[in-house]
């Protein structure tokens, strides 16, 4: 039977220092979820996660998410093997963002262009002009031969 999660209460208190897991889905049915390295703190990824995405997660422990772009459910790493298993899952105080502690397996890469993390540029600023500067090239699996680009 697939978990349900309950409504959250309209009691301010309830949420924010109770112990109900009442997650808060926005408009589209969706949580915001930040993704961190277990063992170094490393932010991986952002994503979002649907009620079926995030009961998914909570029941294997796997990180599941729900592709905007795609309109689609997808379990992080299925096809590249880059599974990532959940070490902690934790909650804002007002229940609409969630934090996932994940140890990566694989290649350890998080990212569908074969880094580490999906945060491999820096915004930076010269003479008026807003660029990108890459500061994680390091790939540790080449895409090309994982993902089918058709």
């Amino acid at each position: 039977m697939p978990l349900v999660f309950a409504q959250p209460s309209s009691d301010h208190a309830k949420v924010e220092e109770g112990f109900a897991f009442t997650p808060r889905f926005d408009s589209h049915g969706l949580v915001t979820a930040v993704v961190t390295d277990a063992q170094d703190g490393m932010l991986l990824m952002v994503a979002h996660m649907n009620a079926e995405a995030l009961a998914l997660t909570v029941e294997t422990g796997v990180a599941h998410y729900y592709s905007r772009s795609r309109k689609a459910l997808w379990k992080k790493g299925e096809t590249s093997g880059n599974l990532q298993m959940v070490v902690e899952l934790r909650t804002d105080c007002d229940q609409d963002a969630v934090w996932l502690r994940v140890t990566v397996a694989g290649h350890d890469a998080t990212c569908h262009t074969g880094r580490r993390s999906c945060f491999y540029r820096s915004v930076d600023i010269a003479d008026g002009a807003v660029t990108l500067t890459i500061r994680d090239d390091m790939r540790h699996f080449d895409p090309d031969a994982v993902y089918d680009k058709k």
